[in-house]
């Protein structure tokens, strides 16, 4: 039975800027994102898109000289609170680059790896969810034969189905993806975006493109940002049908871009 959507926010950003140094990169940004749906996050290069997804786990805590000022939530719970383990929020809020990023080992161990630093150590178990993990990413069959074989032996479409394959095999609630499709083929970014559709019936999914097509097949809401702002957020039918302001309708029949 299918697991029912559920229409819960499973985020709420409220006022949320982030510095690097002096500069503000986005500021008072404050959206939420409902439980098993796809937002896309769309704008011009340098508008802040990657930045505010870097948010959602942290990531931007390792850079030197960066703050956050505002408040996320998760489940109700503050992610940006000092006593927040951000090992258990990297756990929750998997990732997914741009560049597909697999570790030099074997296919296998590429999805074992996060399950042992967890601490799974029973084989069967291992061997389940990495079948599993490879099924959900439509892998399987391409790859159950060379489970063995180094990892950077696949193909570029393939070795990001891996890295969503690894993402998932943690089975974390949310997952971030900076524009997972920008360096693949039109097959291979196919193969990805009906990815896409098929885990939001598990996951809640946030994906920064460049490709407005992609944002409009993929997403059920859409967010555009701007120079740090984000100027409108709304079902991803309107924004792309009939959005509220005239900025957005310029960036997206491509007056500017």
């Amino acid at each position: 039975m299918d697991k029912k959507v559920s229409v819960e926010e499973k985020i709420k950003v409220r006022d949320l800027t982030f510095y690097y140094g002096e500069k503000d990169a986005i500021r008072n940004i404050s959206l939420s994102v409902k439980e098993n749906t796809v937002l896309a996050l769309i704008g011009p290069s340098g508008c802040g898109k990657s930045t505010f997804l870097r948010c959602i786990n942290r990531m931007n805590d390792i850079i030197p000289y960066t703050r956050t000022e505002g408040e996320i939530l998760i489940d109700g719970e503050s992610i940006l609170d000092a006593r927040y383990d951000v090992t258990s929020l990297r756990r929750r809020v998997g990732m997914v680059f741009q560049k597909s990023n697999p570790f030099p080992k074997s296919i296998f161990e590429n999805i074992a790896y996060g399950l042992r630093i967890n601490g799974v150590k029973d084989r069967y178990t291992i061997e389940s969810v990495v079948e599993k993990s490879l099924k959900n990413t439509a892998l399987w069959d391409e790859v159950k034969d060379r489970l063995n074989e180094s990892a950077m032996g696949l193909s570029g479409g393939q070795q990001q189905r891996l890295c969503i394959a690894r993402t998932i095999a943690v089975q974390p609630e949310i997952i971030l993806m900076d524009e997972p499709a920008s360096a693949l083929d039109p097959i291979s970014t196919q193969k990805i975006e009906e990815l896409i559709q098929d885990l939001k019936q598990r996951f809640t999914i946030i994906i920064v493109t460049h490709n407005m097509q992609q944002a409009a097949r993929v997403s059920d809401y859409t967010a555009f940002f701007l120079l740090g702002d984000l100027v409108e957020l709304n079902r991803t039918e309107k924004i792309f049908t009939n959005p509220d302001k005239e900025m957005t309708e310029n960036y997206i029949t491509g007056k500017f871009g």
